[in-house]
């Protein structure tokens, strides 16, 4: 009997070192005793800094008494986790947009290791009373960069967006009398004016910036269906009379790019670039809402007031386009505590969680969110009431193929269309076999 007792006692103390240990890697005690979820958020510091992310996860905290909000926060946050889930340790939640230049993002697109998170947008916002899909801007969950795969499921949540266009010095355009072109042919008229005042037309922080020009730049050259199916590399479609204009033009614009341009144009000197604006050396430049912070604490001209425009029209009466670039969270595949993400992706739209974003300059695609802005972002969220058309989705998700990047090929040539060692003709036909490789990979 007492050998009986013994065993019995040693397979439930076994039993209890078991469950201590399933749940050790995930959990921790809370305050009273009961286990606790660990979230890990790993989200990138960018230029909205790194204490919002604090104050979300107080707040998470205080609202959530069951969740333990573990955070990492970095400028190179891919370079932190990359190693770890190499390891087997993902994150849970991870906020990482598409376009860096490591390709974290792009990378887990290609291998299909996001989690589908289509369910989160039936769900109530935490702690509200209204869907996410009912709270968000219609559209944003519609494209190819938050249903990278097209097949009607979402996998990419949409964060931070802002709305892209040409920045430039209002007060210097007020002072010359200049009107802001609303065509390609009002932006060559202005760009000789400004010549003769030893004033450049145009600079760019770095090629990648022209990721939402061309954008903006196809869409008004084709429209939407058009542009969606350069998106997906459809065969001659970057021969085509449409993409023939836009690549005619930026040939043009090139002439007109201020000199020193492609020698700062990389990550360590962009901000050279951006500075020719402030110090009314160049007329405009493509960026983002994201440039006033970056360049918060640079010199200026005097009476200098930041101005942001969509690009000019191709033709009269055409369509102006301002595209908008939005940063995404999303759950790996292989992520601990998926359901916890998934309802911690639900809290990041709620008024409170919002209110904390917009704050630091972080403004999601909520309807109205334009009602809570002031300064600067007032104007730049207001670019889409005064007859811009926003455009959104980059490309499809491919296979990884050897030697072939459609970024490095249709961005990336551009620092040389401007220095003149590659002809226009020859960099359209170098995107076409890029296109043309990548058409048999792309994810259906």
């Amino acid at each position: 009997m007492k050998k009986k007792l013994l065993i019995v006692g040693m397979i439930a103390l076994l039993s209890v070192g078991l469950i201590a240990c399933q749940n050790g890697g995930n959990q921790k005690a809370g305050a009273n005793g009961d286990k606790k979820t660990v979230l890990h958020l790993a989200a990138l510091e960018s230029a909205y800094g790194k204490d919002m992310w604090t104050k979300i996860a107080d707040v998470y905290e205080a609202a959530n008494p069951n969740v333990k909000v573990e955070l990492t926060v970095d400028k190179n946050v891919e370079e932190v986790v990359s190693p770890q889930m190499k390891a087997g340790n993902y994150p849970d939640v991870v906020l990482l947009a598409t376009g860096r230049k490591l390709g974290l993002t792009e990378t887990m697109i290609k291998d299909k290791a996001l989690e589908d998170i289509t369910d989160v947008f039936d769900k109530n916002v935490y702690g509200e009373d209204v869907k996410v899909k009912d709270k968000l801007i219609p559209g944003f969950t519609d494209t190819l960069a938050t249903n990278p795969y097209n097949d009607k499921k979402t996998y990419l949540a949409p964060m931070f967006y802002s709305p892209t266009g040409l920045f430039y010095n209002k007060a210097l355009l007020e002072e010359k009398g200049w009107e802001v072109p609303k065509t390609w042919d009002e932006m060559w008229a202005l760009g000789d004016k400004a010549k003769k005042e030893g004033i450049s037309l145009f600079t760019y922080p770095t090629t990648g910036y022209f990721d939402a020009f061309v954008y903006s730049m196809l869409l008004e050259a084709g429209g939407p269906d058009f542009y969606n199916r350069a998106m997906r590399y459809e065969d001659g479609i970057w021969e085509s009379p449409e993409a023939t204009k836009v690549f005619d033009l930026i040939g043009k614009l090139a002439k007109y790019t201020a000199p020193t341009t492609v020698a700062n144009g990389n990550d360590q000197n962009y901000k050279k670039n951006q500075q020719l604006v402030l110090d009314n050396k160049a007329l405009f430049m493509p960026n983002g809402t994201w440039v006033v912070g970056e360049m918060k604490d640079a010199p200026r001209a005097k009476n200098f007031e930041w101005g942001m425009t969509a690009l000019p029209a191709i033709e009269d009466g055409g369509d102006r386009y301002a595209f908008t670039f939005f940063e995404q969270m999303w759950i790996p595949s292989q992520a601990k505590n998926k359901d916890a993400a998934k309802d911690f992706l639900t809290f990041v739209y709620s008024d409170k969680a919002s209110d904390i974003f917009a704050e630091a300059g972080a403004i999601q695609p909520i309807k109205d969110i334009s009602s809570k802005l002031s300064g600067d972002n007032k104007i730049f969220y207001s670019i889409y009431d005064n007859g811009a058309k926003a455009g959104m989705g980059g490309f499809a998700a491919t296979d990884p193929v050897e030697g072939v990047s459609m970024g490095d090929t249709l961005f990336g040539t551009i620092d040389s269309i401007v220095s003149g060692n590659k002809t226009v003709k020859a960099w359209q036909k170098a995107v076409e076999k890029a296109s043309d490789q990548l058409r048999p990979a792309v994810k259906n």
